[in-house]
């Protein structure tokens, strides 16, 4: 039996509204293999709702770091809270917000949000790695790969299929802010780095290539390790 965690972008589960197909798909894969004995761990982003409610925030009033964070945070749960709901048969009935706490986890599935301030989902899910000796986490974006710089605004920019933490962490660099667009948490990559993590990168609306992955097969997108 293997522990899988798997960090869900919220630009997958709410693009514009509410993408109950693609979380009904997502939902069955996951089912699947909660049936072959694994155990599944999931951490919900915020996406576009969190930068939606951010952006608005900016607009209307003067406001500090912290309430920047604390809008993404409540996004991400909310999503969490769709997620639990969802998994109901299967799944811890509450959400974990604090990865640090002891958490009695015996269900086959563990839903995860923001915790506060300075973290993003992305250590929340390493983070939940490392206390559940799960060695890989698997982060579903609307990215088919990370590139060693913004292939927005580079034309040269090159896909990587495979990086070593050292050359990703010096493409990331090292500080996290609210709303920050990177493929993988700056911060979140030096605690994987240390843990010695495998994080794969790959575009969660893809889901025939992420059931590939499952499978031991052939996928597109990043793996960065070592």
């Amino acid at each position: 039996m293997g522990i899988t965690v798997i960090s869900v972008g919220g630009s997958l589960i709410v693009p514009d509204k509410i993408n109950t197909s693609w979380i009904r798909k997502f939902a069955s894969l996951v089912q699947q293999q909660v049936r072959k004995g694994n155990k599944i761990i999931l951490v919900t982003g915020g996406g576009r709702t969190a930068r939606s409610y951010q952006n608005a925030a900016r607009e209307t009033g003067n406001l500090v770091r912290d309430d920047l964070d604390w809008l993404g945070i409540h996004t991400t749960r909310l999503n969490a809270h769709l997620f639990r709901a969802v998994f109901r048969k299967i799944a811890h009935p509450k959400i974990v917000k604090d990865p640090t706490k002891r958490i009695p986890w015996k269900e086959k599935v563990l839903v995860a949000a923001g915790w506060k301030p300075g973290w993003s989902t992305d250590y929340i899910a390493v983070l939940l790695a490392k206390k559940f000796k799960a060695k890989e986490v698997l982060n579903l974006s609307n990215i088919d790969y990370a590139y060693d710089k913004d292939p927005k605004k580079y034309k040269n920019a090159k896909k990587l299929e495979e990086v070593s933490w050292k050359d990703f962490r010096k493409i990331v660099g090292n500080k996290w802010d609210p709303g920050l667009n990177a493929p993988f948490d700056p911060v979140a990559s030096r605690i994987a780095q240390q843990a010695k993590l495998k994080v794969v990168i790959m575009n969660g609306s893809n889901l025939p290539n992420l059931a590939s992955y499952l499978r031991g097969q052939e996928y597109k997108g990043t793996k960065i390790e070592k």
